[in-house]
């Protein structure tokens, strides 16, 4: 069986496409498809189904992936681990999407120590769809969602979860969270309806003041008196503890949400792995 194929297939496996898979093997479009449609002739079945967008691995992809993927990952170290030098220590890069308040104030501090020891990382800040939808085509590796996808043929794990809090700079009280502006990252104020469903079981209808595509900006605004908002606990810990915010209201079940880990299934290459695993031990350590 030649190296070449092995080494094609496993990289339209992981990448979910071919397009992606050309890219990082260096060949052309036509050649990838070659090489897979010739390894299914020579297996005597389909590896793939091809879908609009993408390749969704077939059973027998499945088990071939878990047989050949360590042993070519090993393989591929072998030989150009010692040729790229300590900086390419990893391998290939780590594509990695996710919420920019969450991938900023606590994801990156977390991969920090591997950037140091080799890690090359590419990060992609924005939507959990079309975070999703990248990751699925290929371009991510690896996607923090706030929402748990359906799509078929992604792994999903939970990653850590987060308490929301109900704010406001000092100037506001708790008389004033129906009167006072709502400040909000999106139009359609999906953070702050869930809270309102959840703690005060009524229905939020009202129009936000200021919209900000960014919980930091959010947070920003709110400190600087423009109204009130929810934001998870995590990210205006120290403005509540040095007095910038405070709560306006405590619940006894304060709200939570689950953030997850989202990756392809399958074999991942070698520094997907690391970080994947380094996410979820750190993930499970950060409070809510």
């Amino acid at each position: 069986m030649s190296f070449d194929l092995l080494r094609t297939f496993l990289a339209v496996y992981r990448s979910g496409s071919v397009t992606r898979a050309a890219e990082l093997l260096a060949l052309s479009q036509p050649a990838v498809t070659a090489q897979v449609k010739a390894l299914e002739q020579a297996l005597g079945r389909p590896l793939f189904d091809r879908l609009p967008r993408g390749m969704a691995p077939t059973v027998a992809a499945d088990q071939l992936a878990r047989r050949i993927a360590a042993p070519l990952d090993v393989l591929e170290e072998a030989v150009l681990g010692d040729l790229s030098g300590p900086a390419e220590a990893f391998g290939r890069a780590v594509h990695l999407g996710g919420p920019a308040e969450l991938v900023c104030s606590r994801v990156l501090p977390s991969l920090a120590s591997m950037v140091t020891q080799g890690l090359q990382l590419r990060v992609t800040l924005g939507l959990p769809d079309e975070l999703l939808a990248a990751l699925a085509d290929g371009g991510l590796d690896l996607v923090i969602s706030t929402t748990r996808p359906r799509r078929r043929g992604l792994r999903v794990e939970p990653l850590c979860d987060e308490e929301f809090v109900l704010v406001a700079a000092p100037g506001w009280s708790g008389q004033d969270v129906e009167r006072a502006p709502l400040v909000a990252y999106a139009e359609n104020l999906p953070i702050l309806r869930r809270y309102w469903r959840t703690v005060f079981d009524t229905r939020l209808t009202r129009t936000p003041a200021l919209v900000v595509p960014d919980l930091r900006g959010v947070m920003a605004a709110v400190v600087a008196g423009a109204g009130v908002t929810v934001l998870p606990r995590y990210l205006c810990a120290a403005e509540l503890a040095d007095g910038r915010l405070r709560t306006l209201h405590e619940p006894e079940l304060p709200p939570i949400s689950t953030l997850f880990l989202v990756s392809r299934a399958g074999a991942a290459h070698p520094a997907a792995r690391a970080v994947h695993g380094h996410l979820l031990l750190q993930g499970s350590l950060w409070p809510g």
